[in-house]
């Protein structure tokens, strides 16, 4: 996506009760540098902790960051788990790149539906409004994006991209993250420090998503940060999904 402003869009995923505190923790990060993020709420019950729906605090909590304007609200499946089924390949997608986490990468389009409908019961009786869905580890079925149209969602984003359903179009837009644990960890630190100034000395667009887990490692929260700063410096204008869809 060339422009002569870029964007750039910081997503933090996994946001439940479970993990309220690193929601918070990076949100002062960004807050600090005034940069807006794209919440990615997980409804259900997430991560050994109660869903949105038994927490009002927390419901409360993301009711006060959507009405200031600034952050955005946005769907991130229903429980974050894998679903049976599947053709092999993409079983090994949800294994390797989605850690068994790719909750919609293989569900026909009942069965998203199904579930696509029960989050968004579970945000609209927080009184929360949502226009766009990251599917878990990116991965989205054809049944799942068949399922997304359907009901009228905005966009929804892979990691190579933001697809606007509204106007048919794709927005080629990289996301930089982090895979904690692991022989790679290191590496690929320096390869989001790395891509964050290729992608902002060639003035392109990008996304940084955030996780929980980055937080239990200095390392990797300094690299996500300074990826986030080498943007800005680079005069990319951060913007939330919605932002950037509209």
């Amino acid at each position: 996506m060339p422009s002569r402003e870029p964007r750039l869009v910081v997503s933090v995923h996994d946001v439940a009760p479970a993990t309220a505190d690193a929601a918070a923790s990076w949100l002062a990060d960004l807050d600090a540098r005034g940069v807006p993020a794209s919440l990615l709420v997980i409804p259900g019950e997430f991560a050994g902790g109660p869903g949105l729906a038994d927490d009002p605090e927390f419901g409360r909590w993301l009711r006060a960051l959507d009405a200031a304007g600034v952050h955005e609200v946005s769907l991130h499946g229903l429980t974050h788990t894998r679903q049976p089924g599947g053709a092999p390949w993409r079983q090994w997608a949800n294994a390797v790149l989605a850690r068994g986490a790719g909750e919609f990468s293989a569900l026909n389009a009942v069965e998203a539906h199904t579930r696509l409908v029960a989050g968004l019961e579970i945000m609209g009786e927080a009184g929360l409004s949502v226009d766009g869905f990251t599917p878990p580890g990116w991965l989205a079925s054809p049944g799942t994006r068949l399922a997304l149209s359907r009901l009228g969602f905005t966009y929804w984003t892979s990691q190579t991209g933001v697809h606007d359903l509204h106007r048919g179009r794709t927005l080629r837009m990289p996301a930089l993250s982090h895979r904690p644990g692991g022989a790679g960890e290191r590496l690929g630190a320096r390869v989001m420090t790395r891509a964050a100034r290729a992608l902002g000395g060639a003035r392109r667009s990008f996304r940084i998503a955030l996780h929980p887990a980055d937080l239990e490692r200095p390392g990797l929260r300094d690299a996500a940060l300074h990826a986030v700063d080498v943007a800005l410096r680079a005069g990319a204008r951060p913007v939330t999904y919605r932002a950037l869809v509209a």
